[in-house]
């Protein structure tokens, strides 16, 4: 027998051997485990709830220890693309002084970059932070429940539909068809005041938050994101009214999807548990959202009123740009409507979008380039949020399940600052016996805190995304969460008091 014959066997029982460990959690206790498995007093205390499922369970405080880990690592983003920054540039001026500039732009090879810099720019990419630590995650896995449990978790159990649903939602709603219609649209509607950047100010965050409601909220989020991009922060508002815009953006976007049933994720978490309908959402929550969405607006226009009138357009200069045949766009506008209603089956969207992109390509003379750059980002950061979020229930179930209405509510929205509020909707599904006042208290709190942190609701990501080169070092964390925090609570009356 050959050395290579004996090398060939070798490798064929290894290979056995692996398929058989990885599909050995098949027979195996289920992971992550079911809430229904741990044995408990119905009138135990929270503390002995926590206390006892951490004993029966050890891993969940390794899993919601790497979460918080990871949440405060969104903190620190900033600081560390500044870090970042600061190796490249001391790399780029050790590099001058080894050989001129002009010798390295002149030799037809790239220009050196340095690795920790780049490193650390990556560590810096806030969409980055979950699917980085998802790493850490996936090894704290292994080590207590083995490698094919970890395997079968992350790509067997998690649900990645809604990521990429968002990748694709957000490459469609940012195509020049569709953003020509957009801010036509919305053109009209910002001509009522002139036309002037108040005007345009004002109209993007109370029209694209409640289209919301039919184009989804990943699909608002990138029009509002891009236009005000366009139409408002190129003028260089302040650091205040920069960062109060980008709250209330966040806020109304997680509320402006709640007048339907089928295009704000934490409401698709519980519409069909709950036999939630169109003219339920209209009639219990769509006029609370019209309310807070225009209060918050009205309210910020008032605290920055003269900053607002003062800023001005630039000259206007003659648009270059041809127009864009009506059955092109019409073509893209079926594009989006297909992805939106096909939006819980990935094999087909993602096979609609490949046939938008060779639509894109033969007519690409009335195309911008199709940029994914943006939306991967924001769907890796789903995706790695909701590896994490899976792992979370055994902590929020019982903090849900002992709150009364009013509390019930204030807990949602706190609890939606530190994690997606389609999580903490779909946990509150879990819960027996909730009340028709309790089921809408939970959902009202998940959407009313969707604009505190980057991480609460989905599409937010997007709009840091798109917006982010506007804050110098990035969008900070706490800058963004007192931006957000007036329009919340603006919100919570409106959803509680009207």
């Amino acid at each position: 027998m050959t050395a290579l014959t004996r090398l060939f066997i070798w490798l064929s029982v290894l290979a056995s051997s692996s398929a058989v460990a990885l599909a050995a959690p098949a027979s195996a206790a289920t992971f992550p485990r079911e809430l229904s498995t741990y044995a408990q007093s119905p009138a135990a205390g929270l503390w002995s709830v926590l206390q006892a499922r951490a004993a029966a369970e050890p891993f969940n405080l390794a899993a919601t220890a790497i979460f918080i880990c990871a949440v405060l690592h969104t903190f620190l983003a900033p600081k560390i693309r500044q870090w970042g920054q600061l190796v490249e540039e001391r790399h780029h001026a050790r590099l001058q002084r080894q050989r001129p500039l002009s010798d390295q732009d002149e030799d037809g090879q790239p220009d050196e970059v340095s690795f920790g810099g780049q490193v650390l720019h990556f560590f810096g990419e806030v969409e980055a932070v979950f699917g980085i630590w998802v790493v850490a995650l996936a090894a704290v896995i292994i080590a207590y429940k083995g490698v094919g449990t970890a395997v079968q978790y992350i790509g067997e159990t998690v649900n990645f539909t809604e990521p990429l649903f968002v990748v694709i939602i957000m490459a469609l709603a940012s195509t020049r068809p569709v953003m020509r219609l957009a801010e036509q649209g919305l053109r009209l509607v910002a001509s009522i005041g002139g036309g002037r950047p108040v005007a345009w100010w004002f109209s993007i965050l109370t029209i694209a938050p409640l289209l919301g409601s039919v184009i989804t909220e990943p699909a608002a989020m990138t029009i509002a994101a891009l236009l005000l991009a366009k139409q408002f922060y190129q003028l260089r508002p302040s650091h205040r009214l920069a960062y109060a815009t980008l709250g209330l953006l966040f806020v109304n976007i997680s509320i402006g999807g709640t007048l339907t049933h089928f295009a704000a994720p934490p409401v698709l978490m519980v519409a069909a548990a709950w036999h939630w309908d169109l003219a339920y959402m209209f009639t219990h929550f769509g006029w609370h959202a019209i309310s807070g969405i225009v209060l918050s607006n009205v309210f910020y226009f008032l605290i920055f009123r003269s900053e607002l009138l003062a800023l001005s357009a630039p000259t206007a200069v003659a648009s270059t740009e041809d127009s864009i045949p009506w059955w092109v766009t019409s073509v893209h506008l079926g594009f989006l409507g297909f992805t939106v209603s096909m939006a819980h089956h990935p094999a087909l969207f993602v096979g609609g979008f490949l046939f938008f992109l060779a639509f894109a390509q033969a007519t690409a003379h009335h195309q911008s380039k199709v940029d994914l750059r943006s939306p991967l980002l924001v769907g890796f950061f789903l995706a790695g949020l909701v590896v994490h979020g899976g792992l979370q229930a055994w902590w929020i179930e019982p903090v849900l399940g002992r709150l009364g209405e009013k509390s019930l509510f204030a807990g949602a929205t706190i609890l939606t600052a530190f994690n997606d509020n389609a999580l903490i909707t779909y946990l509150a599904t879990l819960v027996p016996g909730l009340t028709e006042n309790l089921k809408f208290a939970v959902v009202a709190g998940a959407v009313t805190g969707g604009g505190l942190t980057v991480i609460a609701n989905a599409p937010n990501p997007a709009g840091q995304s798109i917006l982010s080169r506007y804050f110098p070092g990035g969008v900070s964390p706490l800058g963004l969460f007192f931006g957000a925090l007036v329009p919340t609570l603006i919100v919570a009356l409106s959803f509680m008091l009207l």
